[in-house]
């Protein structure tokens, strides 16, 4: 097989000097990069992403994140999405980031820990919120997303656009759609409010695809530390999330009587 690049120094550089656009966005730190790949190298990672019914999804089903496939293993993934991802998380596309970004010693995630293939089907949605910020196992503080969308032929009626909100959660700042071979990059604190909370309303037979990738770094600047914690989410204004049936039993049924019911 004749080995394949996705990325190339010189390719990455044909973008110019995307540093003082990038850090001085609004509403936090980010960019969006159209036509990022190449169009016959894109075309060959859309070919290969995997569908809905592949056995290697995870779904999520909650008011807050619903209808939403998530993979993290490269296990049974396709050459071109292994040879991909081995691409950005080596040295290549993490030196661009860190001179965009002004991030220094950004280290990557070759395991994937919340990253990897996402895939929301129809009514999926991913209500806002900020990311975790530290990583118990690596001691490593999260300081970067990067998201490759593969939606080819996105219709904007669809909705479930990216959503940029203030720091406060009053204001959606900017409104991202994910249209196929779309790069995006933020940062990610305790201020980067984000999500995709319209449900998506694509036909049947469609979703919304992405390969969403993770940085780190071994500490962070002062005025962004914060204790430690997971995902937190955050209600637009005027919204309530509906949960479950399985969200309201944890709030009454004790945890034992729960794993009890599970195993059965």
């Amino acid at each position: 097989m004749t080995e394949l690049s996705f990325l190339t120094a010189g390719q990455l550089t044909s973008f110019g000097d995307l540093a003082e656009r990038y850090q001085a966005a609004s509403p936090f730190p980010h960019i969006v990069i159209d036509n990022f790949l190449e169009r016959e190298k894109y075309d060959l990672l859309a070919k290969a992403y995997p569908s809905p019914d592949a056995d290697i999804w995870y779904k999520f089903q909650s008011g807050k994140e619903n209808k939403k496939l998530q993979s993290q293993t490269v296990d049974g993934l396709p050459w071109e999405i292994r040879a991909f991802l081995n691409e950005v998380n080596g040295p290549t596309f993490v030196r661009f980031l860190e001179k965009m970004t002004g991030i220094e010693g950004l280290i990557p995630d070759p395991h994937l820990y919340g990253g990897g293939l996402h895939q929301s089907l129809p009514g999926g949605h991913l209500g806002l919120h900020v990311d975790y910020n530290y990583h118990q196992d690596w001691k490593l503080d999260r300081r970067l997303n990067a998201i490759l969308y593969v939606n080819d032929d996105w219709n904007e009626s669809w909705g479930s656009n990216l959503e940029l909100w203030d720091c406060d959660v009053k204001e959606c700042v900017q409104s991202i759609a994910p249209f196929g071979n779309r790069l995006v990059v933020f940062n990610t604190d305790e201020k980067s409010w984000h999500g995709h909370p319209d449900p998506l309303c694509c036909p049947d037979g469609r979703t919304r695809r992405s390969i969403a990738l993770y940085y780190y770094s071994n500490g962070r600047p002062e005025h962004e530390k914060a204790a430690d914690h997971n995902t937190l989410f955050r209600e637009r204004p005027g919204e309530a999330y509906k949960k479950t049936t399985v969200e309201m039993l944890r709030e009454w049924v004790p945890p034992a009587l729960l794993k009890a019911v599970r195993k059965n």
